[in-house]
């Protein structure tokens, strides 16, 4: 059997509060409901609260915290992200940082092979957790970390450089994409945003090149030049209200071309 591990730190004095806040709660529903007030509204607004109240009271939390902690057990997955960051640099020396780095190692080894953590909602069996490490590795190498935990990550994948056509996707296909959000912000301003095909694939080209030039950061690359593309018309939009701004690619190259050709330039915006 795979020894137990405590996954919870002790208490603090927010985490009492709330559990106390919780109990108290939980009295005020048993002797006498939890603080009515009387509150007005339409027919078809209280037949909504109602609904929404007397739907609450057929949960039974019990059952669904059993049905969560059983489907975590089951097909639960946990992303471990910069994991180069508790890697041993150079070989490590076994002294400062380097025996932190270790000691991060060997606290996460008995949950990636299987332990129980205990958990608010219950104990938590991770042997069936699907775990999923990434990390840059610029500065360090897999072999870095200990021999253990290397092991319990059998398959491993590079990943190759974002390209143009990358950076194209990751502006134009998410919901809640770098465009879209810098179109709301300045609508709330009365300033239209467009950006023509031409303008989103020299945004694209910019940000590969850069991360050419520079210190390859991926997609992050994004925010740094679109902020430096749109910091003009950010600050004057209260001033912009009812005209259109069209980023085209004329105007990406305008704002941006002087940049990328000076590489302690672009190293200091973009």
């Amino acid at each position: 059997m795979p020894p137990g591990f405590e996954g919870v730190p002790p208490q603090g004095l927010d985490d009492m509060m709330n559990n106390l806040k919780e109990a108290m709660g939980n009295l005020g529903s048993i002797f006498g409901g939890k603080g009515r007030r009387e509150r007005k509204m339409r027919v078809a607004q209280a037949r909504e609260v109602l609904v929404a109240e007397e739907s609450e009271k057929l949960l039974d939390q019990d059952k669904i915290v059993a049905l969560a902690l059983e489907r975590v057990q089951q097909t639960g997955i946990i992303f471990l992200d910069e994991i180069d960051k508790i890697a041993a640099r150079n070989g490590g020396s076994g002294q400062g940082p380097d025996v932190s780095r270790g000691g991060v190692q060997r606290d996460l080894l008995p949950i990636v092979e299987g332990s129980a953590v205990t958990t608010k909602y219950g104990v938590v069996k991770t042997d069936h957790i699907l775990f999923i490490a990434a990390g840059a590795f610029h500065e360090t190498k897999v072999s870095d970390l200990i021999p253990e935990l290397q092991g319990r990550f059998p398959i491993r994948v590079e990943l190759e450089t974002l390209g143009e056509g990358e950076f194209l996707r990751i502006l134009t296909e998410p919901a809640n994409s770098l465009v879209r959000q810098y179109q709301e912000l300045l609508k709330t301003e009365r300033v239209t945003l467009s950006f023509p095909e031409d303008g989103l694939a020299a945004i694209a080209k910019v940000a590969f090149d850069a991360n050419a030039q520079l210190e390859n950061i991926g997609a992050r690359r994004l925010h740094t030049v679109m902020e430096a593309l749109l910091e003009d018309a950010s600050f004057k939009a209260p001033e912009m209200a009812g005209q259109e701004v069209r980023v085209d690619a004329a105007m990406v190259q305008d704002k941006l071309g002087r940049v990328l050709a000076d590489e302690d330039l672009s190293r200091y915006i973009l």
